[in-house]
């Protein structure tokens, strides 16, 4: 991975601090630039700018790029949100002027204790507000179940299991049972109802395992059923990918998944 350049001296603390958990995210990834550009709606030289300190992405770029590295957003969000306050339209227009004339911009004032403990005061009544709404839909969801059949045969650890939820646990060497039915068209193994998560290495989850269920359904066998997405398991997506003509990068997305299920 190369090395990313030094920020601005003239950025903020709080969104240097952004910028560098961005750029953190997008190194666990494995994308480049020009990847990050064709799986998110933003160019390769918007993701150049973010990057490296030059502009203070939407915040519509910086769910983007957790959606497709595969992160929670709620945290990046506060940060964005944090940095934000920090970036005033001056201090922008300051950067900008710089940048074209070649001259060094004046640093931007530290924040004092009070700003710091108004944001840490803001990060907790966020996260405690998303922690409630987890908790919320999660409930909704428990109680709908639409992807379950009144007279289906629960697994007996899967999420869909009569009463609560359990939460994935992933236990090497434990192959999880796979059975593939039809329901409404589509094939579905039980385990999770998703047509849309991304899912590349190092993923793990109910998601995971009902890809696997699935792949190993069509005959594209991904090794153990383990809810961990492995080297094997990207192997056998990509040869899955391959034989339906769909791109071919092992990274399982929608478009992935539409096939698994039919």
């Amino acid at each position: 991975m190369p090395r990313w350049k030094e920020l601005p001296a003239s950025l903020d603390q709080r969104v240097s601090q952004f910028v560098v958990q961005l750029r953190r995210l997008k190194d666990r990834s494995g994308l480049s630039l020009a990847a990050l550009a064709a799986k998110t709606s933003y160019s390769r030289s918007s993701w150049e700018r973010y990057l490296n300190g030059r502009q203070l992405p939407p915040r519509g770029a910086v769910e983007e790029l957790a959606r497709v590295c595969g992160a929670d957003p709620a945290r990046l969000l506060v940060l964005h949100e944090i940095a934000e306050e920090a970036w005033p339209s001056a201090a922008s227009a300051s950067l900008a002027t710089s940048a074209a004339s070649g001259t060094s911009p004046t640093p931007a004032s530290p924040p004092d204790a009070v700003g710091l403990q108004e944001a840490r005061r803001r990060l907790w009544l966020y996260v405690a507000a998303v922690a409630v709404l987890v908790v919320a839909l999660a409930a909704a969801l428990l109680a709908a179940r639409p992807w379950k059949d009144d007279d289906a045969h629960p697994k007996a650890d899967a999420p869909s299991a009569v009463g609560s939820p359990s939460p994935f646990v992933f236990v090497q060497g434990r192959s999880r049972p796979c059975r593939v039915e039809r329901r409404g068209g589509e094939l579905w193994a039980g385990y999770s109802p998703t047509r849309t998560v991304l899912m590349d290495l190092k993923s793990s989850g109910w998601e995971v395992l009902e890809a696997q269920c699935l792949l190993k359904y069509h005959g594209f066998d991904p090794g153990l059923t383990d809810g961990s997405f492995g080297p094997r398991s990207k192997a056998a997506a990509e040869r899955f990918q391959k034989a339906k003509g769909l791109v071919v990068d092992g990274i399982v997305g929608p478009d992935t998944w539409k096939e698994l299920r039919r």
